[in-house]
Parts: C-alpha cells; sequence; structure tokens
C-alpha cells in the first residue's frame, strides 16, 4: 500500500473515530443538561417530575418506603400529598406519614379520574422495568384554581358585581392578582385591582389572555348569567422563577458546551500535530542533517535512534510514514557509501601516488645513470658496454610498466572497479596449462614441478583470465624464490562437492613467521637496479585481493629450512 493510500485511510478512520466521540460526548453533555432541567422543572413543580427523579428521591427496603429529606421538603413547599402504595393496594408509605391505609382495586383510578379542578395528580411506577413494582401517587392543591373558586362564590351574578370579603381580598394581595368581571357583550362591568387592562374583550381576547406568558390568567363562565370572571396573577414564584432558572441553565450549558468543543478541537489540534507534525520535523531534521553531510539516522540524546524501538522494530508514530522512512534510509545509506567510496579512493589514490613515487624512483635514477654514461664525451664506450647499458634500461623500463600495471590492478580492485566475469570452466585445465608453462620455461630447468589432480573435470565458476593470473603468481613465486633441485607440487581436490582446493607445496628454502605474516601485504619495494627479477612487490597482495573477489580464501604455511605450502578455497 503507497503512502497516498495510507494517509487517506488512516485520516478517514481517525476522522470516524473523532466524530464518534465528539457524538458520544455532545450525547452525553446533553443528557446532563437535560438531566438539570428535568431537576430545576421538579423543584418548581413536583408534577413534572421525571422517573429518575423519582426513584432516586422514594427508596424501598423492606416493604417499606422512604422519602428523601429533598422531597419531602418539596411536597412541603408545593402543598403536596405523596402515597406509595403497592400493587395489592396497600400503602407502603408517604409524606405527609400515612399509615393503616389501603385501597381497594379500582378506588385509586377512581380518584385520578375524579374531575376537580383544585387538585392535580401525577403517578410513577418505582421500577419501571418491574411490572409489579409499587406505584407512587402525588396529589397536589391547584393554588390558583382554588382562589378561583372562592371568588366564584363572592360574585353577585344578578347584580353584575363583585362582592369580595376581607379575608379573599387580603389573599388577592398577596398574590398580587387581579380580577374583572365581563359581561355577555364583552364589557366589563366590575373589577378588583385590574389596573389599566382592558374594558372590552372580545373571545378571542379572553382565549389569547389565558396564553399569556406575563402572567397566569384563569376564567370561569357563568352559563345562567353568560358572564365570565377572568382571575390573573403574574409569574413569579413558579413558572416565571421556572422559566428564568432554565434559560439561565439553557445559557450556561450553551456557553459549557462552546468552552468544551473549543478546548476539544484543541486537544484535537495538539493531538494532530503530535500524529503528523512530530513526525513530519523529525524527518525534515534528518533531510537537514543529509544536507549538512551527517549521513545518519535521527538519534536522541542519549544516542538512541528516535524512529526505532530498542527490537529494531519502527515506532507506531512513524508507520504512516513508512515508505517514506524506508527510502530516507536507503539515501542516507547511500550517501554514506558514497562518502565512504571517496574516501577510499582518496586514500588509494594518495597510496598509489606515494607507491609510484617510491617504486619509480630507484629504476629512474638507474636509467637516468646510464643515459649520462652514454651521453658523456669524457668516454668512448665499446658497443657490448653500450648494449650492456641498453639491456639495463630496457629492463627497468619493462620493471616500471610492470610496476604501473599492478599498482593499477590494486587501485582498480581496492575501488570495486575490476571486472569479474565468472563463467563455467574446467580448473583442471586451466591449472595444468600454468605448470606446463613453467616446467617449459628454461629459467626454471634447474627446478622440478609436479602437477597432481583428483579429477581431470573439476568445473567451477571463475574469471579464467584473473585465475590464470593467481596460480601464474604463486607457481612462479614458488619457483623463483627457491633454490636450484627444489620440487614444487601443484596439487588440486574438491571437498565436499562445494569447494576447490589448489595446493602449492615446495620443499624450499621456507620462510619465518614474520615473513609469512606480512607476505599478501601491499609494500612497495625499492629494486637493486642489476636484479631485474625481484618483482614489485605487488604479486602476492594481488593474488590475495583476486581470489577474495572469487569469494575464496588463502592460506600460507612455512618454516625456515622445510618449504612452503599454499592452500587456495573457492567454491566450485
Amino acid at each position: 500500500m503507497n503512502i497516498h493510500k495510507r494517509f487517506m485511510i488512516q485520516l478517514f478512520l481517525q476522522l470516524m473515530l473523532i466524530f464518534f466521540f465528539v457524538g458520544l460526548f455532545l450525547f452525553f453533555l446533553f443528557g446532563m443538561i437535560g438531566f438539570l432541567l428535568s431537576d430545576t422543572e421538579a423543584e418548581f413543580d413536583l408534577l413534572q417530575a421525571e422517573d429518575y427523579f423519582i426513584s432516586e428521591n422514594v427508596s424501598l427496603e423492606d416493604e417499606a418506603a422512604t422519602i428523601s429529606d429533598r422531597l419531602k421538603r418539596l411536597l412541603e413547599e408545593q402543598y403536596g400529598t405523596l402515597l406509595v402504595v403497592s400493587k395489592e393496594g396497600e400503602v407502603l408509605g408517604g409524606y405527609p406519614e400515612s399509615q393503616g391505609i389501603s385501597f381497594k382495586e379500582g378506588e385509586l383510578a377512581g380518584l385520578l379520574l375524579e374531575k376537580d379542578p383544585t387538585l392535580d395528580y401525577a403517578y410513577w411506577r418505582l421500577d419501571e422495568s418491574d411490572s409489579d413494582s409499587p406505584m407512587v401517587f402525588l396529589k397536589k392543591e391547584n393554588g390558583e384554581s382554588l382562589l378561583l373558586q372562592s371568588v366564584v362564590q363572592q360574585v353577585d351574578w344578578q347584580q353584575g358585581e363583585l362582592d369580595l370579603q376581607q379575608g379573599l381580598a387580603s389573599q388577592l394581595e398577596d398574590k398580587n392578582a387581579w380580577i374583572q368581571l365581563v359581561n355577555s357583550s364583552g364589557e366589563v362591568t366590575d373589577e378588583y385591582r385590574a389596573g389599566e387592562k382592558r374594558e372590552v374583550y372580545s373571545q378571542e381576547d379572553i382565549l389569547e389572555l389565558t396564553q399569556s406568558m406575563e402572567e397566569s390568567v384563569s376564567a370561569h363562565y357563568d352559563s345562567d348569567t353568560q358572564q365570565t370572571i377572568l382571575l390573573g396573577m403574574p409569574l413569579q414564584g413558579t413558572a416565571a422563577s421556572l422559566e428564568e432558572t432554565v434559560d439561565s441553565k439553557i445559557g450556561s450549558s450553551i456557553l459549557l458546551v462552546a468552552v468544551l468543543i473549543f478546548v476539544l478541537l484543541l486537544l484535537i489540534t495538539f493531538w494532530y500535530a503530535y500524529k503528523f507534525g512530530n513526525p513530519l520535523l523529525t524527518m525534515m531534521k534528518w533531510i537537514e542533517n543529509l544536507g549538512k553531510g551527517h549521513y545518519q539516522q535521527p538519534v536522541n540524546h542519549v544516542d538512541q535512534p528516535i524512529l526505532f524501538k530498542k527490537n529494531g522494530k519502527l515506532k507506531r508514530k512513524f508507520k504512516l510514514y513508512r515508505d517514506l522512512i524506508t527510502t530516507l534510509s536507503q539515501l542516507t545509506e547511500t550517501l554514506k557509501e558514497n562518502q565512504d567510496q571517496r574516501a577510499k579512493i582518496k586514500m588509494t589514490r594518495e597510496e598509489w601516488i606515494s607507491g609510484i613515487s617510491h617504486d619509480l624512483k630507484t629504476p629512474l635514477s638507474s636509467i637516468a645513470g646510464y643515459s649520462k654514461m652514454m651521453e658523456s664525451e669524457e668516454y668512448n664506450w665499446s658497443q657490448s658496454e653500450v648494449r650492456e647499458f641498453a639491456e639495463v634500461i630496457g629492463s627497468k623500463a619493462s620493471y616500471m610498466g610492470d610496476l604501473l600495471d599492478d599498482l593499477t590492478l590494486t587501485y582498480r580492485i581496492k575501488n570495486g572497479a575490476l571486472p569479474i566475469v565468472r563463467e563455467e570452466a574446467n580448473i583442471t585445465e586451466l591449472v595444468r596449462r600454468t605448470v606446463i608453462g613453467y616446467m617449459n620455461n628454461p629459467d626454471y630447468s634447474d627446478k622440478t614441478l609436479d602437477f597432481q589432480a583428483e579429477d581431470e573435470t573439476i568445473l567451477a565458476s571463475v574469471d579464467s583470465k584473473w585465475f590464470q593470473r593467481i596460480t601464474d603468481n604463486l607457481v612462479e613465486n614458488a619457483l623463483k624464490y627457491n633454490p636450484a633441485g627444489t620440487t614444487v607440487t601443484v596439487s588440486l581436490s574438491t571437498i565436499e562437492d562445494h569447494l576447490f582446493q589448489v595446493m602449492i607445496a615446495d620443499d624450499g628454502i621456507g620462510m619465518d613467521q614474520q615473513t609469512v605474516n606480512s607476505l599478501f601485504q601491499r609494500y612497495y619495494r625499492g629494486t637493486n637496479t642489476s636484479d631485474s627479477g625481484s618483482g614489485t612487490g605487488l604479486g602476492m597482495a594481488i593474488t590475495k585481493q583476486l581470489v577474495q573477489l572469487h569469494q575464496g580464501s588463502i592460506n600460507v604455511k612455512s618454516r625456515p629450512g622445510e618449504g612452503t605450502s599454499i592452500r587456495i578455497l573457492m567454491p566450485l
């Protein structure tokens, strides 16, 4: 999956998760607001109480109901009576206290259905999930209806006048109530404390007045005289206070929701910044370090990788950028390898120049010396002497050419610039050719060269040219640096069908351990001007490098006076 699709899926899932939690949060928040509003309504009017309010304030234990102090207070303030009645009609408790009371079947239903305008009823089941749970009944006096009934009894309907007694007038004043008597024509014939109320009403005006949100207005119509009593009182202490409280709580709730949503958005912003921004900043720092030449992954203050755990796995917050991190890791490794390669090339180049400067100095000195001798007018050289000088100059020039070739070869091998073309070849035949070539060389006629092969056909994947160079170097060294009468044995065998072995052993002068240890080291040996056969000093180093390029190994064993054996192992 590419990074584009991973980003889309990641963002979609995270947004869905955020919407889910925001929705859940708002659900519980508005549920809490609803609970507070319902609780507030119950404070002003128990008739509006929800089931949970009754369940919280009425408990049942051992067939006895207990009323909470809060509910008792509300019953006293609202002139209510509460009864907890079992399914069988037995009163389990109530407030004010009601003991020894029971109801027959249908008696409670009759009370609830009774049309008494001065009383209001409500009922709840104590446990909604249990059909046998006791019922809670509330009876509450309707103060406004009681007052209206009292006023109706003190009206002279025939005269169309109010005949209020002092006690009732005091009650009306206490409640800041007003009264108007309206005849059949809609005209106000009498009033009490009405102030600047209308003098004439239509039917629509009366209906509108009873729906007023500013004050509570009740009406009683006398069918005999076709007159109407209007009783009004301000919405205070009950509905007005309730409305004010509800509005206040709604406003506070809206403010709370706004603040919480802002905080939630702030948290989501910080979370997104941490989730997406922090990894990006880390990778930007990584890229910045690459630009400065620091080719390594970001690390913390204790040099521990920032991107990975101790077990090497990518940390969770960086997994979204896995492809980018992989690309940056590859780029870092490539740049580091290039840097190391440049340093290696620089060092090798300096080594190569130093080697050339050192090793060419002696043969060049010889060539320059003989050249000056030949051009000197003080001497007359014979033809034989001139030929001898020319032979030395040619020998040194040939040596210089070989030295340049060997130095160039080591430079190419060290920098991975030597092409190795491995093809299946008959190793037996390649080694045999080397042995035959040196057997026919008259320079080594004073030594014995023996070849032993386990099989006439041993096939392996090698570069024939460079494999031939390996065997040539080893056989020639065994012949060149040993005295006359030395026997050199070249043997070839296989090991468990996986490896082949080339062994070059001689019974010559051997070498001490110090020479064995430094045999494969590159050194630039100054040559004797009269010894053209001393070599460049790079042959064994080149041999080891070529063996390693074939994924092989080379090992030397030798002791002074006991000869030397060199073993090469290579894969078939």
